[in-house]
């Protein structure tokens, strides 16, 4: 069985690459809702519908004993339905993972005083970083930011306009001492948050996630003995956009064969 990877796009593919480079022996296998990007800017009440769909697929079309889901908007939305409904009625012995969490944990445990936060819009919108963080790190004081222009120029590869971007977003956040990247598509601009920002940590999922992951496999066993190790890797889409495997050869940073997956 395999570990899963959803996201309704590329920062899927950042992240599926981290997991990969981090667990190279396991078999994986990413799904890119690419037919409704960008979540960001949906309901709730959508994203979770959508989220719940390419989920089930991954549990029953490729065999997953365990889906991280490799998206901030639909960790937010979806992971609690999911974990206390979804698999128990249908998948008891198997798990999903999401982002959100570990994430504060990582910026609680920097002692941080001023953290500032780039995200999408219904990230933002939903206080989920801010009201996580309070209840186990009270004094530390968090701005959010939602940065919507950043997932398009990710997904149509408009690397030379990020710079100039990221500088107009950045002014509102010049006096933090850490910046979370609360989507998973910005660590492709982890070197500009950086460059704009060098006083500040840099707190990026794609660095967080594999190492919480390989400890939470270490500490359950039963899990990670369900787990195939054949370095197998899969990976679809839900629409196959003319461009999209230019960008994800770009952002993967090898040649990739992409499924186009039809979900009913």
């Amino acid at each position: 069985m395999k570990i899963g990877i959803f996201d309704s796009g590329l920062g899927g593919l950042i992240m599926t690459k981290a997991l990969v480079q981090a667990l190279p022996e396991y078999d994986h296998a990413y799904l890119g809702d690419t037919a409704n990007l960008p979540y960001g800017a949906r309901s709730a009440e959508q994203v979770r519908a959508l989220t719940t769909r390419c989920v089930d697929w991954l549990f029953r079309e490729q065999q997953c004993a365990l889906v991280v889901i490799a998206c901030n908007t639909a960790t937010i939305a979806a992971l609690d339905y999911l974990q206390s409904e979804y698999l128990p009625a249908n998948f008891p012995e198997r798990q999903i993972f999401g982002i959100v969490a570990p994430t504060v944990e990582a910026v609680a445990s920097g002692g941080f005083a001023r953290v500032g936060l780039v995200a999408t819009e219904g990230t933002v919108r939903s206080g989920v970083y801010e009201r996580e963080l309070r209840k186990i790190s009270p004094d530390t004081s968090v701005t959010p930011l939602a940065t919507p222009l950043l997932v398009p120029l990710v997904e149509n590869g408009g690397d030379k306009y990020a710079p100039a971007v990221i500088d107009d977003y950045l002014e509102a956040l010049e006096d933090v001492q850490a910046l979370v990247l609360g989507c998973t598509h910005y660590p492709h601009y982890k070197k500009l948050f950086a460059q704009r920002l060098p006083h500040a940590k840099i707190i990026s999922q794609d660095e967080i996630i594999p190492e919480v992951l390989s400890a939470y496999l270490a500490k359950n066993q039963q899990l990670d003995a369900m787990l195939s190790r054949g370095g197998k890797r899969f990976f679809g889409i839900t629409d196959a956009a003319g461009s999209y495997a230019v960008q994800a050869e770009r952002i993967f940073g090898e040649k990739l064969a992409i499924a186009h997956v039809v979900i009913p």
